[in-house]
C-alpha cells in the first residue's frame, strides 16, 4: 500500500515565485529611462529686426501760436477750431476806435507841420533876399551896418527855424507810423496756412497786451508730424542720427509710419516723478497727408538698430553663447538632430539679433531641426 505525501506548501511557493518575477520585471522596467522627446524648430529664412522700443507724443512739425499786440475788446472772431485758413486771411478783429482816434490825431498835427514848414520857408526866402539887398546897399555905402547884421541875423534864425521844423515833421511822422502800425495790430491775420488747433479767446473778451501777448488761438500745418520720443539713458548710445525708425498708433498697430531720426537732445528731460529713471528726447518727422495723424497722440516707437532681409534665422532659445577666451561674441552653440534623431553640439556663427530669432551666418544649413528644449516624458504620459 502506497502512501502519499501531501505538501500543503507548494501553491504558495509558486505565487510567491510568480509575484518575485513581477517585481523583478517591475524594477527592470522602472529602472529604465524613458525616451528623451525634444522640441524642435527648423532653420528657415526670413528677416530679423532689432528695435529699441519708446513711448512718444506726435506734435506738428510747424505750428504758431497767434496772439494780440495791442489792448481792446474782440469784435469779429472769424475762426473756430478745425477750420482750414491761408496765409494772409483774416483771423481776429479788435476794437479799433483809441488806435484810429490816435492815427487821426497825428496825421491832423502833421499835416499842421507842413503848412508851417510851408510859411517858414516863405519867410527864409525874403530874409535871404533882404540880405542880399543889404550887402549890396552896403558895397555902394548906402546903408548901415547895423542893417545889413540885422539882415544877416534874420536870415539864420529863419533857416535854423526850418531845420527845427524838419527835426519835429520827422518825429511827428515816426511816431504816426508807430500809431499806424498799432491800429494795424487791430486786424490779426493767419501767418501760415494750416488748420486752427484751438481758440482761446472769445467774440467781446477784452485782451490786455500792456505786458504780455495774450495769445487768442493755434495754427498748425498737420500735414507733417514729428515725434517726440522719450528714450530712457540704458538705450540712447544705441540711437543715432539718421537710424531707421517707425511707429504704431494707440488705436491702430496694424498700420506702420517710419521716418528717420532727425536729432537727439543732449539735455535730459525734466523728470516729474521719482522714480529716478532718466529719459532723453529723440524727435524725427513723418508725412501725414492723409491726416490720420492728430496733435498729441500717444505712439509706440521702435528705433532699428539692426535689420537683416532673408537670411536663415534660429529661435534665441535653442542657442547658448559660448564663454571663450578669444572673446568672440558671435560664437554660440546649439543642438541639432542628426539623421538618427540624436542630438548634437554644433557651433554656430550669430550676426543679428531680434526679440525672437538670430541671424545663423555659419554652422547652419536651411531645414536643419534645432533642439529648442527637451520635454518632460511626465507631462506626456499625460
Amino acid at each position: 500500500m502506497k502512501t502519499r505525501i501531501h505538501r500543503p506548501f507548494g501553491k504558495a511557493r509558486l505565487a510567491l515565485l510568480l509575484f518575485a518575477i513581477l517585481l523583478a520585471a517591475a524594477a527592470v522596467w522602472w529602472q529604465t529611462p524613458a525616451a528623451i522627446s525634444y522640441e524642435t524648430a527648423a532653420a528657415t529664412r526670413g528677416d530679423v529686426e532689432a528695435i529699441v522700443g519708446a513711448v512718444g507724443t506726435l506734435s506738428p512739425l510747424h505750428s504758431v501760436e497767434v496772439g494780440a499786440q495791442v489792448s481792446g475788446q474782440i469784435v469779429n472772431l472769424a475762426v473756430e477750431p478745425g477750420d482750414e485758413v491761408e496765409k494772409g486771411q483774416l483771423l481776429v478783429e479788435i476794437d479799433a476806435s483809441l488806435q484810429q482816434a490816435t492815427v487821426d490825431a497825428g496825421r491832423a498835427e502833421l499835416a499842421g507841420l507842413k503848412a508851417q514848414l510851408v510859411s517858414l520857408e516863405a519867410k527864409a526866402l525874403l530874409a535871404e533876399q533882404q540880405h542880399r539887398r543889404q550887402q549890396k546897399l552896403a558895397k555902394d555905402g548906402a546903408t548901415c551896418e547895423e542893417d545889413v547884421q540885422t539882415a544877416t541875423a534874420n536870415w539864420a534864425v529863419a533857416r535854423a527855424e526850418i531845420d527845427q521844423l524838419k527835426a519835429q515833421i520827422q518825429q511827428t511822422s515816426s511816431r504816426l507810423k508807430g500809431d499806424e502800425a498799432q491800429l494795424g495790430y487791430t486786424r490779426i491775420y493767419a501767418p501760415m496756412a494750416g488748420t486752427v488747433l484751438s481758440v482761446e479767446a472769445k467774440r467781446g473778451q477784452t485782451l490786455n497786451a500792456t505786458y504780455s501777448t495774450p495769445v487768442i488761438l493755434s495754427i498748425a500745418d498737420l500735414s507733417r508730424m514729428t515725434v517726440d520720443a522719450k528714450v530712457a539713458e540704458a538705450d540712447i548710445r544705441a540711437i543715432r542720427p539718421a537710424m531707421p525708425v517707425w511707429f504704431t498708433t494707440l488705436g491702430d498697430n496694424r498700420r506702420r509710419w517710419r521716418g528717420e531720426v532727425r536729432q537727439i537732445l543732449p539735455a535730459p528731460v525734466a523728470n516729474a516723478s521719482n522714480n529716478d529713471i532718466v529719459h532723453y528726447r529723440v524727435l524725427f518727422d513723418v508725412d501725414n497727408d492723409d491726416g490720420a495723424l492728430m496733435s498729441g497722440m500717444t505712439v509706440q516707437v521702435s528705433f532699428v538698430t539692426a535689420f537683416a532681409e532673408d537670411v536663415l534665422l534660429v529661435p534665441l532659445a535653442a542657442i547658448t553663447q559660448q564663454g571663450r577666451a578669444d572673446g568672440d561674441p558671435g560664437l554660440y552653440t546649439a543642438r541639432v538632430l542628426d539623421a538618427e534623431s540624436q542630438p548634437q553640439a554644433r557651433t554656430l556663427r550669430i550676426g543679428r539679433q531680434d526679440a525672437v530669432a538670430a541671424e545663423v551666418l555659419e554652422g547652419l544649413a536651411p531645414g536643419e531641426a534645432v533642439i529648442v528644449r527637451e520635454m518632460d516624458p511626465a507631462l506626456l504620459e499625460d
